[in-house]
């Protein structure tokens, strides 16, 4: 049975609205922040003073003892969704993240914010069906859904000796999902059928890193950069619900209910990147990153129709990006010599498995270019302490092999995604701590 759009609501801030969604705790946010977004993400080996590197807590410790960031991002998207030859457009704004850094005490910095972890939004339906040995019936499914994690974090880094610094995020994580599948007809005499899925999330998570910083000679060097987050139970109910309605009366007929407890686990994953600094003018980058979701437990129903936690139900996501940015004059004059121009590309294999039939072998995956621009916007005549704009656009184009099950022959088929995306940034850079010299 091929799947049908029958409408796609834009959730304002939750920033995507796709049926992929559906599977998982979501799809997976774009983390990056406003100075790699340009770049596809690129960061474990990033360290500079004047930006707020997430994904790393080793950089923390690059602020000076003058300087305090605040980072604030917002994304402007558009989507295009396609299955067999149906198709549609969506658009949805979402604001991406808030981070503030400062240094705490000599070597050590310090940042705190929040982040989007996974979304969920969507609103679809099948096409009818018509009931074996009754023609005058048909059958239709609708699914729904929405939530999503966010991610409020604190971290630390701490510049151990000159070329080694380490750092630490804790994090809490916490939301909700909710998934209503509704299976009605078109005779009033009939029963519907509502089986939803829900869960309330709230956990910790915690993740370490550090970078090296290999001199090459006096203005170029390599930055190694690492960063490993621990698997870990979460301590929290799934549940599953199917309730029966007189749709002529619409009065609920019956109401069950199965409870999983200790549903979730969350995987272990590993960065790991390098950055080349060629000067203050070219900072080219690669990054690796492995999360092994196949080892965490999901709630699931087996063929006795059973509702179970499992393993096996979602992929090892892996992802590869590589990026660069590029100032022709760090110290010039002119605004357009100040200018931080920034490009990138990604290549990454999905963690949602949307063929729940396990019917085709083919991964989810996804591939992507993006541009972007940093421009100061204070007249000083220096480049460093200076607010920015960052402005970027990325393009992503999503392959997810989809497979229904749920009428009498299952139906191979694909779902496709392209994404257009604007992001807006702002960091606010200030001298909070220096003291002025009286004359």
């Amino acid at each position: 049975m091929m799947m049908l759009f029958a409408s796609l609501t834009a959730a304002a801030q939750n920033g995507v609205n796709s049926p992929y969604s559906r599977y998982g705790f979501g799809m997976q946010a774009d983390r990056a922040m406003g100075f790699n977004k340009g770049m596809s993400g690129v960061a474990q080996g990033f360290r500079d003073g004047q930006i707020v590197n997430v994904a790393n807590p080793a950089s923390y410790s690059s602020v000076d003892s003058l300087t305090a960031l605040i980072d604030l991002g917002l994304t402007l998207q558009n989507g295009n969704f396609k299955i067999g030859d149906v198709q549609q457009n969506a658009r949805n704004t979402s604001l991406d993240y808030a981070a503030f850094h400062f240094r705490a005490t000599k070597n050590v910095g310090v940042a705190l914010g929040i982040l989007p972890y996974t979304n969920i939004s969507y609103n679809m339906c099948s096409n009818s069906e018509q009931l074996t040995g009754n023609e005058n019936i048909t059958s239709s499914y609708s699914f729904q859904g929405d939530g999503g994690l966010h991610q409020a974090f604190i971290g630390t880094g701490w510049a151990i000796c000159k070329p080694l610094s380490v750092g630490i995020n804790g994090s809490f994580l916490f939301g909700d999902y909710s998934h209503i599948n509704t299976m009605s007809f078109n005779d009033q005499n009939a029963y519907s059928v509502i089986r939803g899925y829900s869960a309330n999330i709230s956990t910790w998570m915690v993740d370490a890193g550090f970078q090296f910083i290999q001199p090459l000679n006096k203005t170029d060097k390599l930055v190694l950069g690492f960063t490993y987050g621990l698997g870990h139970n979460i301590n929290n109910q799934a549940v599953r619900y199917t309730e029966t309605y007189n749709q002529k009366s619409s009065v609920s007929e019956g109401y069950t209910a199965d409870t999983l407890k200790n549903a979730f686990q969350l995987p272990h994953t590993f960065n790991v990147g390098i950055t080349y600094y060629k000067g203050t003018q070219w900072q080219i980058g690669a990054d690796f990153e492995l999360q092994k979701w196949s080892d965490c437990k999901f709630p699931a129903q087996d063929v006795a129709g059973t509702y179970i936690t499992t393993k096996g139900q979602l992929n090892d996501k892996m992802r590869i990006a590589v990026g660069c940015s590029y100032i022709p004059n760090a110290k010039g004059s002119k605004l357009t010599e100040k200018m931080t121009y920034k490009f990138g590309g990604f290549y990454s294999k999905s963690y949602a498995n949307a063929d729940q039939s396990r019917l085709k072998t083919d991964k989810p995956y996804e591939y992507g270019l993006s541009a972007g621009i940093s421009i100061p916007i204070s007249n000083r005549n220096v480049w460093y302490n200076i607010p920015k704009l960052n402005f970027s656009v990325q393009w992503v184009h999503s392959n997810i092999p989809y497979v229904s099950a749920m009428s009498a022959t299952p139906t191979v088929s694909k779902l496709t995604e392209n994404y257009l995306r604007f992001s807006i940034g702002m960091t606010f850079s200030e001298r909070w701590f220096y003291k002025h010299r009286m004359e």
